[in-house]
């Protein structure tokens, strides 16, 4: 176990600063990150970011009345830590993620890629998916549901949830308008943290339209702050429109 810390401390070093930027640089145990949110973050304020379901500490969820779903039902009595910047968004830009990596191969042999390929090679790709800045509790079907798809606006769509307005069609999403705000202050803090990750046109517009349509809340200042004080990083979207307004 020591010999195991310490190649990953070495690991860690051999990161050249760009390639990290501003992002975290603390936590790569995608595990430890969510017992952080429950235990340290979100322990006073268990509301999912969608749907403002309540849940509890063992992560059951109160749906709200209204609220319901035919898809992925075993998983709405549940909360999930979505990410809600995709890890499929950045992990592609990893080859691991894309292509494998001669160290990604399984007990018999046959080789794999994807999300656990990356979490194996990567130390990068694992504080990316460890970021708690980019981490939201959210009902497990909702998750399931909204999968890796990117946020529009859906007007002639009818919600997909009943009570809970969030929207999907085809492989677009459109949020209720009480998640716009930190979705997109998120969205903005990944591509400021990460220099390998962009949005596009597109979604860097529509972002900074949420951004100013959707203005900050206490809440979203205090989990930022209790993030920061853990993970040793800020996310400025949040953080000075907070110090503006003394919201900290």
């Amino acid at each position: 176990m020591r010999i195991f810390t310490l190649l990953l401390a070495i690991l860690a070093l051999s990161i050249p600063a760009w390639a990290v930027g501003n992002g975290n640089t603390q936590i790569d145990s995608f595990n430890k990150t969510k017992k952080l949110l429950e235990q340290k973050i979100y322990y006073d304020h268990r509301q999912t970011i969608y749907c403002g379901a309540e849940y509890d500490e063992r992560k059951n969820v109160a749906l709200p009345s209204g609220f319901h779903t035919d898809k992925h039902v075993k998983r709405c009595g549940r909360i999930e830590w979505e990410h809600v910047v995709p890890a499929e968004n950045f992990g592609r830009t990893f080859t691991e993620w894309r292509d494998g990596d001669p160290q990604c191969v399984d007990n018999k042999g046959k080789e794999f890629k994807g999300r656990n390929c990356a979490s194996k090679v990567s130390m990068e790709y694992r504080y990316m998916q460890s970021d708690m800045y980019n981490l939201y509790p959210a009902i497990g079907c909702v998750n399931a549901e909204r999968s890796n798809f990117n946020f529009t606006m859906l007007p002639s769509t009818a919600s997909s949830f009943g009570s809970c307005p969030m929207k999907i069609e085809g492989n677009k999403v459109e949020p209720p308008a009480n998640a716009r705000g930190r979705i997109a202050r998120t969205y903005k803090y990944m591509q400021w943290a990460y220099p390998r990750y962009k949005m596009s046109k597109a979604q860097n517009k529509l972002m900074d339209a949420w951004d100013k349509m959707y203005p900050i809340t206490q809440w979203e200042c205090t989990r930022a702050k209790r993030i920061e004080s853990i993970q040793g990083n800020h996310n400025p979207f949040v953080a000075e429109p907070c110090a503006k307004q003394g919201l900290q």
